[in-house]
């Protein structure tokens, strides 16, 4: 029995960078061997079972076989005679096909710590093309490590997958998992880039994908070009180290700007409704978790308002509150805030200008949560079908003494 550490622990060692997780192939060993050391089966597909004590994954070194469409469509042989190199060339990207003995022996057979050094993905062999979530993880990969670049015969690879069909045979919910997990990198524009190069965005997000080419006036926009946009708007997020459900509010909020006319370009009046609808869209197919869909429609919908704030009447700001449910959710409406800022500073020259809305709006709201709704309920118990345009007028006017002491 040989054990050695293989994948993202070995990669990332030649990376310089820390060592999260650590993951372990067992060479000539059986399942029953395994278990009279003590080890706990927990594999579903293959064998992988739990150390004892320290509780990390060990896994018999296998071969895989492609018996159907999609990523689930795989055979998997495992056996004492199975080797390591077997069991390496099944992996997806040679900076993942490395192996680190007990003794610190590097197996290399595929030129990982080559690739490495120039900064490059490149598939292991052709098996690459079986399993589409591949092409996800080569994205994440990317957001994560945004100096590499992709092979261009792993990029031609990848585009010949798109074509076949095989990212059409992804489940939502892998879908959804791997772009969450992308937009939590580094770089997520990155990950995007990728999916664009070989085609994969226009079927797994083709409301995004329409994005680019897409002008916006030049005046409010240096970038000009709405997909470019969108992509500073997520890496300017990203660099914040703002949530999840940020991330992906600011990585939604323009879709509208896909759907207008040409003939009325670079003007994008009613976007934001546009933007509503097409997440919906969105949110129904991938199966969007709702604190994420939640927080995207009211980013899409009101980010305009959001920029223009200096400019609305207490009155109005009160309807947008209410409209945003804040009073029973303010978390979430500050969230909003943010990822309008976001999309305020996402663009060519303005990453450091202030955006002083946010900070307006969020004290407005603390103005008017300090209005007592229930004292205002009881004073009209004998006419109960005022007290919404009692409380309404009351929130107005706290409003509007912030205003007129902070303006």
């Amino acid at each position: 029995m040989e054990i050695y550490t293989v994948g993202g622990a070995v990669r990332d060692e030649l990376l310089g960078l820390p060592v999260r997780d650590r993951d372990y192939v067992v060479v000539g060993a059986t399942p029953e061997q395994m278990v009279a050391q003590g080890f706990r089966p927990v594999g579903k597909d293959f064998p992988v079972f739990l150390h004892p004590e320290t509780q990390e994954e060990y896994a018999l070194a296998r071969t895989e076989r492609k018996t159907a469409p999609g990523y689930k469509g795989f055979v998997f042989h495992t056996d004492a005679d199975v080797t390591l190199e077997q069991d390496l060339v099944r992996r997806d990207l040679t900076i993942n096909a490395m192996a680190r003995a007990a003794d610190g022996t590097l197996t290399d057979p595929f030129g990982g710590a080559r690739d490495i050094d120039a900064r490059i993905f490149r598939h292991v062999s052709t098996a690459f093309a079986e399993d589409p979530v591949r092409i996800l993880r080569l994205a994440r990969f990317a957001a994560r490590f945004p100096d590499f670049t992709v092979a261009p015969e792993t990029n031609v690879l990848m585009q010949a997958m798109v074509a076949q069909g095989e990212v059409d045979a992804l489940v939502p919910e892998r879908v959804w998992q791997e772009l969450a997990r992308g937009l939590m990198e580094r770089q997520p524009s990155r990950m995007f880039a990728v999916l664009r190069d070989c085609g994969a965005l226009a079927r797994l997000l083709p409301e995004l994908d329409v994005l680019w080419g897409v002008p916006q006036p030049e005046k409010h926009h240096p970038e000009i070009d709405t997909g470019v946009h969108v992509m500073l708007v997520i890496d300017y997020a990203a660099r914040q180290d703002f949530s999840l459900e940020i991330r992906f509010a600011a990585l939604m909020h323009d879709l509208g700007k896909g759907t207008t006319p040409a003939d009325e370009w670079p003007s994008h009046h009613g976007h934001e409704a546009r933007s509503v609808k097409l997440l919906e869209t969105v949110c129904s197919r991938l199966k969007v978790p709702n604190d994420c869909r939640d927080l995207a429609r009211i980013t899409a919908r009101e980010h305009g308002n959001v920029g223009r704030a200096f400019e609305l009447r207490p009155a109005t700001i009160v309807t947008l509150l209410g409209r945003c449910d804040a009073f029973r959710k303010p978390e979430r409406f500050v969230d909003m805030l943010r990822a309008a800022q976001c999309d305020h500073c996402g663009r060519t020259g303005f990453e450091q200008r202030p955006f002083p809305q946010a900070a307006y709006l969020e004290a407005a709201l603390q103005a008017a949560r300090q209005v007592d709704a229930g004292a205002i309920a009881a004073q009209h118990q004998a006419q109960p079908q005022r007290i919404a345009e009692a409380v309404q007028a009351a929130r107005t006017a706290a409003v509007a003494a912030y205003i007129a002491v902070n303006r």
